[in-house]
């Protein structure tokens, strides 16, 4: 047919892309979405027969950081998913069209795949005096947002706006921003952080246009891939934390080694995030190893809970967890026990060792000759 749809492997097949291309695209999928090796002839067959799914992106409360962090990864499934993979029929900021031709696109696009398009929203909602706060095309973002999410086979909030309000929900959130998930009523696939990792947000899109279903999400929402592990966790600076080495000035000796960071404020112990393994920037870096505290970016109400240079309260944990200020003295109280209770067991089994091998071992000569019973 003519007007036909796609798939995935005849977009690509018709851009010039070699079965070889193809191929290596599937396997960047299946690692991007977390899978098995197993699953790379699903992800090939899926991709082969599957049309493209149409894409609305939309945008409300928010500062584009989402779309730029998506848009200006380096990854090279990044580029393959919004033009090979995706059929981006409706995005305000990389669209072309604007105007009544934008807004037909969008109308088009719902109209014609009901039940079929994934939804990306970036940004929250304003709703205040009905929504007045935010309009586009004359339509207010609440009215917009609920028009696209009834029809919607997902819907994913892209980053802190549309997953938690943001800095625009900051008290005392003068135009009482929303995020999604309390507008509709349907699951939303929450992908937080001020931005969104790009590969985090490759990964969940990719595993949708698989499975045509979110990834398995935690309570809140989120891909558990993602958002399971606490930054603290995974931080290349977390035996100085547990070694009691802080650093206490931007510019001290122990900013320059690389000491854990916690007592300037830094909020990795609070915040659930893929940071310090998925990394920027192909993996190069974060905002830890660049030399500045985690802000917990990924957190709910993190723009409410104190100045960003402000160390944590005592936070609960394990152990040393417990309190920063007393970790280098717990560690170093642990390493002198465990010193001296490791001499004492070893003097305990070496004693043990040598009163079994004196009762195993046979009388001496003498002894059995006289037929005496010493001991």
């Amino acid at each position: 047919m003519e007007n036909e749809v796609p798939t995935i492997w005849g977009a690509m097949k018709a851009k010039g892309f070699t079965r070889r291309d193809f191929l290596y695209f599937c396997g960047v999928a299946v690692s991007a979405a977390g899978l098995e090796r197993s699953g790379f002839s699903q992800v090939v067959e899926a991709f082969e027969k599957k049309a493209r799914p149409p894409v609305v992106w939309l945008h409300f409360q928010e500062c584009t950081c989402c779309s730029e962090s998506f848009i200006r990864s380096s990854h090279p499934i990044v580029a393959d998913v919004i033009f090979d993979t995706l059929s981006l029929d409706y995005t305000e900021t990389l669209q072309a069209a604007a105007g009544t031709q934008a807004e037909k696109c969008l109308k088009d696009t719902m109209a014609n795949n009901k039940g079929k398009y994934i939804l990306l929203v970036e940004g929250s909602i304003p709703m205040l005096e009905d929504g007045a706060c935010c309009t586009i095309g004359g339509r207010s973002a609440l009215e917009i947002l609920k028009e696209a999410a009834a029809d919607a086979a997902a819907i994913v909030a892209w980053g802190s706006c549309a997953s938690h309000g943001c800095v625009q929900a900051a008290k005392p959130n003068p135009t009482q921003a929303t995020p999604i998930h309390k507008l509709v009523n349907k699951p939303v696939i929450r992908v937080p952080g001020c931005p969104p990792i790009a590969e985090v947000m490759t990964a969940v899109v990719t595993h949708v246009l698989m499975f045509g279903k979110p990834p398995e999400l935690d309570a809140k929402g989120r891909p558990k891939e993602f958002y399971s592990r606490r930054v603290h966790d995974t931080c290349y600076r977390r035996p100085f934390y547990d070694a009691g080495l802080f650093v206490e000035n931007w510019d001290d000796e122990a900013a320059r080694k690389g000491y854990c960071l916690y007592k300037m404020g830094c909020k990795g112990p609070t915040t659930y995030n893929a940071c310090a393994v998925t990394k920027w920037n192909e993996g190069l870096g974060y905002p830890i190893q660049a030399g500045h505290g985690c802000i917990g970016c990924s957190e709910e109400e993190f723009w409410d809970k104190g100045p960003f240079y402000t160390r944590l309260p005592n936070f609960p944990g394990f152990g040393i967890e417990s309190n920063a200020d007393k970790v280098g003295a717990v560690a170093a109280v642990a390493t002198v026990g465990g010193v001296a209770l490791h001499g004492i067991m070893s003097t305990v089994r070496k004693r043990k060792v040598h009163h079994e091998n004196v009762e195993d071992s046979p009388a001496p000569v003498e002894e059995i000759t006289a037929g005496g019973d010493q001991s």
